[in-house]
This record gives C-alpha cells, structure tokens and sequence, in this order.
C-alpha cells in the first residue's frame, strides 16, 4: 500500500521509512510526480502539517501525511518553534539558523529545549494527529556533522553527544520523529492489518 509523505525533505523521508520500513510503501512528493513547495503560513505545527496533507489529498485523493517540527527552547520563550527551518530568513541555511540561535543563547544559564514533531495524516478522507517530542539542551557550540538542521547544537535527554554525531541509528532512540511515527504506524496497524 502506498501513503504519500507531503515533504520534499529528502532527511525527513530517509529517517520515515526507516521507522516504517517495508510496512508501507512511502513516496515523497517528488516520487509520487508532485513538484510544488507546500506554504506553511500558519503559526502552529498542527496547521502547517494540516495545511500539507489537506493540499495532496486536494491534489492526488490519495492517502498521505504531512509533519511540521520544530526546536522549542525555553529561553527564547518556545522560539524558533514553527519558525525553525527560516528562524535566520527565507532562505536561510543550517548553519545561520545555528548562528542565530547560538547568539540569542549567549549568556543563558537555561540550555532546555525539545523537538517537536505533528503529524497530520489524511486516511479515507479523516484528519489524524499524531505527536512526538524529544527534550534535551542546546550545546554552546555544534559538535558532529551527521543529521540536519539543528542537530550539531541539540543533546537530548539521556546522552552525551548532540544528534549531529549520531547515526540514524542511535538518532532514532530519541527522536521526535521517530516517536511521532511509531503513533502513525500503531494506528496504520490497526487500519490494514
């Protein structure tokens, strides 16, 4: 069976179907032949993730799901939250997105944050919410090159090593996404057996 992921997030799809496995047959929107950047406009992860699943069920009447996630630090009063990907800009890159958020830790004691991920899926025409959240600290400078955004600046609770000198591996014993997915796939389960 195949289920669309709304992402065109290469990361995001590799760390999915590791989680699912050969469960289901998941397709990114580039495979699935969908070559559009999806807005998310909205001020909650709930929305942005809706706001992608509604939009390639509108387009294929296909099953599918979408995710939103973002870095929640207590300091910066839940920032970057929705805003991660563009906390620098548009068009900002990994590393400014660091930079910035590096520079507005300068001096605080509070390191604790979370990931957070929202997984909205469109199944048989019904909206689901599927939620995962990873606490842990923002380092004072990145460390590792593995995973993305702002990996090499996050431990999480329980290790170490920040997520970028992790495998996906190692990664997935803590991730929020991961966590989320696991919701997504028990209740696929129960869907198609």
């Amino acid at each position: 069976m195949e289920l669309i992921f709304a992402t065109n997030n290469p990361n995001k799809v590799r760390e999915i179907r590791k989680v699912i496995g050969d469960k289901l047959q998941i397709l990114s929107l580039k495979e699935a032949g969908i070559i559009i950047e999806i807005p998310e406009p909205h001020h909650t992860l709930e929305d942005n993730a809706l706001e992608k699943a509604q939009t390639i069920l509108h387009l294929t009447g296909k099953n599918c799901f979408s995710e939103d996630s973002g870095l929640e630090v207590e300091a910066l009063h839940g920032a970057p939250g929705v805003k991660s990907a563009r906390f620098a800009g548009e068009h900002a890159t990994n590393e400014q997105n660091i930079a910035l958020l590096l520079d507005k830790m300068e001096g605080q004691i509070n390191r604790r944050a979370r990931f957070r991920t929202v997984i909205a899926l469109m199944w048989e025409h019904e909206t689901f919410y599927f939620e995962g959240t990873c606490p842990g600290t923002i380092t004072y400078r990145p460390s590792g090159t593995d995973g993305f955004g702002y990996d090499p600046v996050f431990i999480p609770e329980g290790s170490e090593r920040s997520f970028g000198q992790m495998s996906l591996e190692e990664k997935n014993l803590f991730s929020h996404r991961k966590k989320a997915t696991t919701k997504l796939i028990e209740f696929l389960k129960t869907k198609i057996g």
